[in-house]
């Protein structure tokens, strides 16, 4: 009767996780954001002023509610390191892709990254969501010119859940909203990418 009663039990209380990467050219703020997400859920997380450039992969395990945890792969968007990308592709459940939003020199080059990501069959139906982020700097593009980028790349897919929001990854500006925005297109992809249960 124990045993019975434990199963039930853990059933009960399993939770659902989703493995979101977080994507994006090197010094986009891929690792701030995962660092302000991780503050905004009251975990312990590094000095925003003493972030250094990811070389590898960092990941976060984020309880975003009672129901579900959502576990980030923030990887180094370096240009020898985006070949690593597609490795991660066959297991996520959604995309975060991080503008650097003050960069404009840089913006043709995000745009291959991306459309490199969106083309590849391993990522068919998942969820992107794009970040316009640093905001909260007066130099930036406007968030309006971003969506047109994402905009171009999204006309030549298949029906996805897609978004461009504007962030400030250093103020935390937008930042719980994209993790909520994002769990609730994870969801409604279960059928698609069903989720793991801890």
């Amino acid at each position: 009767m124990f045993h019975l009663a434990k199963g039930l039990y853990n059933n009960w209380n399993r939770r659902e996780q989703y493995s979101i990467l977080i994507l994006g050219l090197d010094n986009a703020g891929k690792t701030t954001f995962l660092e302000t997400l991780k503050m905004q859920y009251s975990l312990h997380s590094k000095n925003l002023e003493k972030i250094t450039p990811t070389v590898g992969q960092n990941v976060a395990q984020i309880p975003i509610n009672n129901n579900s945890i959502l576990r980030f792969w923030d990887i180094g968007g370096q240009e020898s390191l985006r070949v690593l990308w597609p490795k991660y592709y066959p297991q996520c459940h959604g995309i975060i892709f991080v503008v650097d939003s003050t960069d404009r020199s840089r913006i043709d080059e995000c745009s291959e990254a991306l459309r490199s990501i969106m083309m590849d069959e391993e990522v068919e139906g998942v969820p992107v969501l794009m970040l316009a982020n640093k905001q909260d700097r007066p130099d930036t593009m406007e968030v309006q010119d971003i969506k047109e980028v994402f905009n171009k790349i999204a006309e030549h897919l298949s029906a996805r859940d897609s978004r461009v929001l504007p962030v400030s990854a250093l103020t935390g500006e937008g930042v719980r909203e994209a993790a909520e925005w994002l769990l609730i297109r994870l969801q409604r992809n279960k059928a698609n990418r069903p989720p793991l249960y801890k």
